[in-house]
């Protein structure tokens, strides 16, 4: 309970506030309901008072005579902290016996509805202390004159107030032990509530750090449930992407293997070889092979930025990037790059549209597009590209195309139509992929192959 970490601790500290704002309201209602009771019981002992000083009331030739009674005084003599007052009026209202100054009801005091009487029930100060008053009212019919005699009994406080207070001790006594019983009920039932929780710590605890299997449901209440199948749906996509990089890492391993043993084999015949221009011929194709080389690695390289970048898209941090500025700049850039190849590079705007991704992906995808156009277009060629209505970028060439049966394929990695890396399209898939973008290929109008990215809404 003391653990501020511990979820048992939050519950128990929040039933607690809960029993302890139920002990006030409790307690509060057991003082009112304490006060009543003896109001009720005392009251019932002053209308007796006032009944029995009533009873030796009469009328002699004319005058109101009382014998008050000590057993009508004494019914609160059992308790010496309170003290008792009457006083006796005559049908005139001038007093008889008793105290003269006892206070009078208001006119606003009703007559009780609880007993048979014609008597009212006040509060007022007397001589300094709060006292409780009765006011019965006695039909005296002897005389002349009949009439209406009154009997006032008043009581201070302090017996009421100590009964009151007795009632609540006790009330509270009992409350206090609800809330004590109730927490430690409380507690065993959260214990036992968390208990699978304590079998799931101790489940995930005790596996292997890539031990990625789902954890099993059974036996979980329907709250924790959900969040083993959160766990469970998190570790699906973690083990997915290690088994990703793990096939990348073998895959990439066996790209470069051959390359750079390659790279060695010429190197070491190209020492052996004792003629000036089979060095020269060597080193030629130790160039041609370390260029190959590179490519490959910058093309791996950008892969795992494009993972990267493709997380960062998946949390959120992707920006709004107008289509055309950043084709049309792409394009610019690989002008030099075309003419030398003797092709024409064209851009055709139809409608310019915005997508929602992160700009160096994008521009990565176009460069592949263009590069791999490029690429696979004969001297005297053309690469067109197309923006077009709603969210539609276009890569056509007049190169040979790729066969329809291995239009798929072609985005595996390490595919190899031909030369290069086999990473090109790829990279383009991925990148689609991380943009929820729909790539497809066709046969274009102009006989090669014609590459069509959708951008969603």
């Amino acid at each position: 309970m003391s653990d501020s970490g511990s979820l048992r601790g939050r519950l128990l500290r929040r039933l607690a506030l809960m029993l302890a704002i139920l002990l006030v309201l409790g307690s509060t209602a057991a003082y009112w309901n304490a006060r009543r009771a003896a109001d009720v019981a005392y009251d019932r002992s002053l209308l007796s008072s006032a009944r029995a000083i009533a009873e030796r009331l009469y009328d002699d030739d004319g005058k109101l005579v009382v014998e008050v009674p000590y057993i009508a005084l004494d019914n609160f003599a059992y308790d010496i902290t309170g003290r008792l007052y009457y006083e006796v009026l005559n049908l005139e209202g001038e007093p008889v016996s008793g105290y003269e100054d006892l206070p009078g009801p208001d006119a606003s005091v009703e007559m009780t509805r609880n007993y048979p009487a014609l008597a009212r029930f006040y509060d007022a100060d007397y001589r300094g202390a709060g006292v409780r008053l009765v006011s019965l009212l006695q039909p005296i019919s002897g005389g002349a004159n009949p009439g209406m005699a009154e009997i006032r009994v008043a009581e201070t406080l302090e017996a009421r107030d100590r009964m009151a207070h007795t009632l609540l001790r006790q009330s509270l006594i009992n409350l206090g032990l609800l809330a004590v019983s109730a927490l430690l009920l409380a507690w065993l039932a959260v214990s036992a509530a968390l208990r699978p929780l304590k079998r799931l710590r101790e489940e995930v605890a005790g596996r292997a750090s890539d031990d990625l299997r789902p954890i099993s449901t059974e036996g979980l209440q329907r709250e924790v449930a959900p969040l083993v199948d959160s766990i469970n749906h998190f570790t699906g996509r973690l083990r997915e992407n290690f088994e990703r990089q793990r096939d990348f890492i073998a895959e990439a391993s066996h790209e470069l293997r051959t390359p750079l043993a390659a790279l060695k084999a010429r190197i070491e015949l190209g020492l052996r070889a004792p003629e000036p221009e089979a060095w020269k011929q060597a080193l030629r194709e130790a160039q041609q092979s370390t260029d190959r080389t590179i490519q490959l690695a910058n093309r791996l390289l950008s892969m795992a930025r494009i993972e990267r970048g493709a997380r960062a898209v998946a949390e959120g941090s992707a920006e709004r990037v107008a289509m055309q500025p950043l084709v049309q700049e792409l394009a610019i850039s690989m002008v030099p790059l075309a003419h030398s190849q003797g092709i024409e590079l064209a851009l055709e705007a139809e409608r310019p549209f915005e997508v929602w991704g992160e700009p160096t992906l994008l521009q990565e995808l176009i460069s592949n597009l263009i590069s791999n156009a490029l690429q696979h277009t004969p001297k005297g060629g053309q690469v067109i590209l197309r923006l077009r209505a709603p969210r539609s970028l276009e890569i056509e060439d007049t190169g040979t195309g790729i066969p329809e049966s291995e239009r798929q394929k072609v985005f595996q990695r390490f595919y190899h139509q031909g030369e290069g890396t086999g990473l090109g399209l790829s990279i383009v898939g991925e990148i689609c992929r991380a943009h929820r973008a729909e790539i497809t290929l066709h046969q274009g109008p102009l006989g090669g192959l014609l590459v069509r990215v959708g951008f969603p809404a």
